[in-house]
């Protein structure tokens, strides 16, 4: 999939790589957008649910398995930097 075929109305966006790690627990990493050289946003397909698990994030609410959150920051991280321009 490539970052010019997705709707963007149909994604969530974020830059912030803690949030995209959270997110990925329970939804998938559709695409990372590394357009911007200063910036990377990470894409998740909006699915029911997700809206409130960004609310929760944000206030501090969203409780995870701290291994499990180490292991989606790695493997977002290694995904951004692996991936090809």
């Amino acid at each position: 999939m490539t970052i010019e075929s997705l709707n963007n109305s149909d994604f969530f966006s974020t830059a912030d790589l803690a949030l995209a790690a959270g997110i990925s627990l329970s939804y998938h990493l559709e695409a990372i957008d590394k357009k911007n050289l200063r910036k990377a946003y990470f894409l998740f397909r909006r699915e029911t649910g997700l809206d409130k698990l960004v609310q929760a994030f944000w206030a501090h609410e969203l409780k995870v398995d701290p291994l499990l959150y180490f292991n989606a920051l790695k493997e977002i991280k290694t995904r951004l930097y692996q991936q090809a321009e």
